[in-house]
């Protein structure tokens, strides 16, 4: 496809806007010079890129496939543009960043306010929508870094290690395993657990109970920490979350947090960006200051 940038920014404007008449006053262009570029793209692309319904401009699955297209391109295109005005690219820009775990989000404004000592330029820019996916979105051009714990083995990422947290088992504080001082996986047959969604993917699931060759109760799927703890604490099942998550609740007596037998379960947390793609000092500056959050910072202030 011999698409040009116009054609790029046309296809967002008309589908974020929902008619050419919005899109041409958003790109400060004529209605029918729009409506010709419109015909030119889907000349080159050889089919058709919105449907009218209801007096709105919706894209067609073709459009849809070259509007996140779009939108990955204009977004990288506006990053390299404030890198290179920018003191070439060292001193201003922006980074943006998703992580797997909604929670991770919390310790993100101590670090943000360290990293704007030394880079007040430089913008941060959360995708949380991302959350679910983080190296997804980095190979679809969306992102500049994920932090995520899973295992990397794409030789189109870099990933970069930064710290290790500690998993723990919590539950209401009268619940019969609360009175162990660790809680063997095989005592978890029969019962109730709170996971992160996938269930396919789920630590819990896949890494502590079923190689333990027992099964679970029910099993709810829930998507925030937050809501986790509080069925935990109702007495509403069991949950496995990162200590530093777990501490405040603890400490107001919210739900009790226990290891699990036999050294515990520990996991690995990784920086990852493009292998391909230049890091600029600020974006190495910002994953050193990962290094340190939330271990062992943000775990030394709520134990």
């Amino acid at each position: 496809m011999d698409l040009e940038v116009r054609h790029l920014k046309l296809v967002v404007a008309v589908a974020e806007e929902g008619s050419v008449t919005a899109a041409s006053r958003r790109l400060h262009v004529t209605q029918s010079a729009l409506s010709h570029q419109l015909r030119d793209a889907e000349e080159k692309v050889g089919a058709a890129l919105f449907l009218r319904l209801s007096k709105r401009m919706v894209p067609t699955p073709a459009g849809e496939r070259l509007l996140q297209s779009a939108r990955s391109v204009l977004g990288e295109l506006e990053r390299t543009g404030r890198e290179i005005s920018g003191n070439n690219g060292e001193n201003a820009g922006v980074i943006r960043l998703s992580t797997e775990c909604y929670t991770c989000y919390h310790w993100l404004p101590p670090l943000l306010k360290e990293f704007r000592k030394k880079y007040p330029r430089v913008e941060i820019s959360i995708d949380a929508d991302a959350t679910h996916d983080p190296l997804a979105a980095l190979r679809a051009g969306r992102l500049d870094v994920g932090v995520v714990s899973c295992e990397v083995n794409d030789n189109a990422l870099r990933a970069a290690d930064l710290f290790e947290d500690d998993l723990l088992l919590v539950m209401s504080p009268d619940h019969k395993l609360a009175r162990k001082k660790s809680i063997r996986p095989q005592e978890l047959a029969g019962e109730h657990v709170l996971i992160y969604p996938p269930r396919n993917e789920s630590t819990m699931l896949n890494r502590v109970i079923y190689p333990a060759g027992v099964r679970p109760g029910a099993v709810l799927e829930v998507t925030l920490t937050e809501a986790i703890l509080e069925l935990a604490s109702a007495g509403m099942g069991i949950g496995l979350l990162a200590r530093w998550a777990a501490m405040p609740w603890v400490k107001n007596h919210r739900v009790a947090a226990r290891p699990l037998a036999n050294g515990g379960y520990r996991r690995q947390w990784r920086a990852v960006t493009m292998a391909n793609s230049p890091r600029p000092a600020y974006l190495e500056e910002f994953i050193t200051l990962l290094r340190r959050f939330p271990e062992p910072k943000a775990i030394a202030a709520v134990a």
